[in-house]
């Protein structure tokens, strides 16, 4: 029958094959690919995937903005190539909002005083910063550094994403706690 291909005892016969189908000229190698097959480059530069953590200076950090007994309000974890270690403490929001830039991911922890006239209370936040100009890569691996961090410095009320430097904001900050906190029950008398 014409159009069908013979079979000859498993095999397909050659000359209705090539008759059927046009063989494509096979494409010729990517560079790179070429070369490493002939083992003349090493291919393209690794990033290294795992994340260290200076747990020391991190969970010393940690602590110092949770005590009582100190003046620290906040702590910003930066990476040092794939190390993340504490970058700097302190009690002034305007430092603190300086160490987040556009090119850069970073991690913050932050004490806050809430409640109403009646009722103070320490609140505090961590925050993934990821800046805009932070590439994809970067970006996908800030959910396990997160959860690496997350082991170290466990205990807050919220947890921020954060992307753009106008959300680094202490009354954004305050708002989002009082959120969090659920109703706010006060005498009426506001402080000045």
């Amino acid at each position: 029958m014409p159009g069908e291909i013979e079979i000859n005892n498993g095999d397909l016969l050659q000359d209705e094959l090539q008759k059927e189908v046009q063989l494509a000229e096979p494409q010729q190698e990517e560079p790179i690919i070429a070369a490493v097959k002939n083992g003349t480059t090493a291919g393209p530069k690794k990033m290294q995937m795992t994340t260290s953590v200076d747990t020391a200076s991190v969970r010393a950090a940690y602590e110092d903005v949770r005590s009582d007994s100190t003046d620290t309000q906040w702590a910003v974890f930066k990476f040092d190539g794939s190390r993340i270690a504490c970058a700097d403490t302190g009690s002034d929001f305007d430092k603190f909002k300086e160490h987040f830039s556009e090119n850069e991911r970073a991690f913050g922890y932050m004490r806050i005083q809430t409640g109403d006239e009646m009722s103070k209370r320490q609140k505090f936040i961590f925050i993934t910063w990821i800046g805009p100009s932070v590439n994809i890569l970067q970006r996908a691996k800030m959910s396990t550094d997160k959860a690496v961090m997350k082991n170290i410095v466990p205990n807050f009320a919220i947890e921020l994403q954060l992307d753009q430097i106008s959300e680094i904001d202490l009354k954004y900050f305050v708002e989002e706690l009082n959120k969090a906190g659920g109703a706010n029950y006060g005498t009426g008398i506001r402080d000045n």
